[in-house]
């Protein structure tokens, strides 16, 4: 698990538009909550996603961007934006590496076959690119307004 008061593991991921997205970009300038979930579609991972969509005027109003991280590809991601008009970017992590910085992905073997999965996590990074907050094993219901309070309170 990442401690808090470090920096942040920076990345470059590509987002459904096929748009390098990297960590770096927004030092100086925003907030950063990026939040890790299982697939695209998932009921849990569905709602989250909207909760977050829901929220992003206010979470832009703060300073800061919402971006959702997965293992599916970003034509898996631009067809979940597209099928429940999400509003936050969608990040592909096929090769698992962000994943791996941030200790998010799980692996179960069954029948001699590994399978990767996520566990539901979400970061804040500040504007410095020092990681405020980490949350593993978060529920996905309710946890975009957690969030926003979050940074809420990096404000005040």
């Amino acid at each position: 698990m990442l401690d808090t008061g470090v920096p942040a593991p920076d990345f470059e991921l590509p987002d459904a538009a096929m748009d390098m997205v990297r960590l770096s970009d927004f030092r100086g300038e925003k907030q950063v909550v990026l939040y890790f979930y299982h697939r695209d579609d998932d009921p849990g991972c569905t709602i989250e996603a909207i909760e977050f969509s829901d929220l992003a005027e206010r979470f832009a109003r703060l300073g800061a961007v919402v971006l959702g991280v997965s293992l599916d590809d970003p034509l898996c991601h631009e067809a979940f934006r597209d099928k429940h008009g999400l509003l936050v970017r969608l990040l592909s992590d096929s090769e698992t590496e962000v994943s791996r910085s941030y200790h998010t992905l799980r692996e179960s073997e069954r029948n001699g076959v590994v399978k990767f999965g996520t566990i539901r996590s979400t970061f804040i990074v500040d504007r410095t690119g020092t990681l405020r907050h980490a949350l593993y094993n978060v529920a996905p219901r309710g946890h975009a307004a957690q969030v926003l309070q979050l940074i809420q309170q990096l404000d005040a």
